[in-house]
């Protein structure tokens, strides 16, 4: 005999609570003390309920879903949007935040769909895909500094939220990091370290992350005394991170310390360092930044500037439901510090 699917009743037993006060919760009805709904979302997650989406959203009017959209500027050719898309499930960026978004939304019975806008047409899509109600906002990952999706989602009225603030500025609600505090960190503990001919490579330059990282390294190296050091611009990848620092190395065979602008160019740099017979720290100090899977299983293990990605993606997560659910109107941002985890590279 088949199991029967749990009801509401199954959960309100197991929770110890009317069924009208499980109904409010799965709702997203808000005039339900917090510590009711934890119990109620752990009676769900221990009873293996579901709620039918098709009824629920004729009593919410709401989709129950999010667009998670990852946006940036590409070609319209199939290739061209495949390798785009190849690139973001590359990095564990990407899976950081999704996990953080994930990891909001489930107990709240809100489920992402992923969508890419890297054309025009795709972008479009997107709205289209909003003001259809297929979706009940948006949570937007941008690769592009001239990206024009915030402007056209803050004029579409769409509930939205953005990891990283817009280059084009937008009345947009995001989430970001001190790009700048956490490159400081990297040049302060390099110079405490002894290391005085320092190079940097840096992430790409028309990401603002990527200026913004090198402009507080190069700002930390001059408050201690060392205002001109190389610069290397890679682009956040394993293979930029080791063709940069050959290129150091041919430049500058004396540097002594390197600040890499993400932790997958510092694994190439500690690969490259092998390669040519050096070792980190002994002879080239290496610090990372994001304190990513790749920084633990590197050799040496990485100091690295900590973001808190994970983090983040839920802060987006929250905030977009704020929208949602009317509790907030006006865009704001959050800004996460920077913390520097010390390991053995450096």
């Amino acid at each position: 005999m088949d199991r029967q699917m749990p009801t509401l009743e199954d959960v309100a037993r197991e929770a110890g609570v009317s069924r009208a006060t499980v109904s409010r919760v799965v709702n997203g009805v808000r005039n339900v003390s917090p510590a009711i709904q934890d119990v109620v979302r752990e009676a769900i997650e221990r009873t293996g309920y579901a709620p039918n989406r098709a009824a629920r959203s004729l009593v919410t009017q709401r989709a129950g879903t999010i667009a998670l959209v990852v946006s940036g500027a590409g070609d319209h050719t199939e290739t061209a949007q495949n390798a785009f898309a190849a690139r973001v499930f590359a990095d564990p960026f990407f899976g950081r935040a999704v996990s953080g978004v994930v990891g909001f939304l489930r107990p709240r019975a809100m489920h992402p769909v992923l969508m890419f806008a890297e054309t025009e047409d795709s972008r479009q899509q997107v709205l289209t895909y909003l003001r259809q109600g297929n979706a009940d906002g948006a949570l937007v990952v941008s690769t592009h500094a001239e990206d024009p999706l915030p402007a056209m989602l803050a004029e579409a009225g769409s509930p939205a939220v953005f990891f990283a603030r817009p280059s084009l500025r937008a009345r947009v609600t995001y989430v970001d990091f001190a790009h700048r505090d956490g490159a400081r960190l990297a040049a302060e503990h390099l110079l405490a370290r002894g290391c005085r001919r320092v190079a940097t490579i840096s992430g790409p330059l028309d990401i603002p992350a990527g200026r913004e990282r090198l402009a507080g390294f190069q700002e930390g190296m001059e408050r201690g005394g060392q205002p001109y050091i190389p610069v290397t611009e890679g682009g956040f990848t394993l293979e930029s991170g080791a063709g940069a620092m050959r290129r150091l190395l041919a430049e500058h065979p004396d540097v002594d310390g390197v600040f890499a602008a993400n932790d997958l160019m510092a694994q190439g740099v500690c690969q490259v360092l092998r390669e040519e017979g050096k070792q980190a720290p002994r002879d080239v100090a290496v610090v990372g930044f994001d304190d990513s899977s790749v920084a633990v299983t590197c050799v040496p293990p990485l100091t690295t500037v900590r973001q808190p990605i994970e983090e983040m993606g839920a802060e987006m997560a929250r905030l977009l439901q704020e929208q949602i659910e009317g509790v907030r109107t006006d865009p704001t941002s959050v800004i996460f510090e920077p913390e520097l985890v010390v390991r053995e590279s450096a």
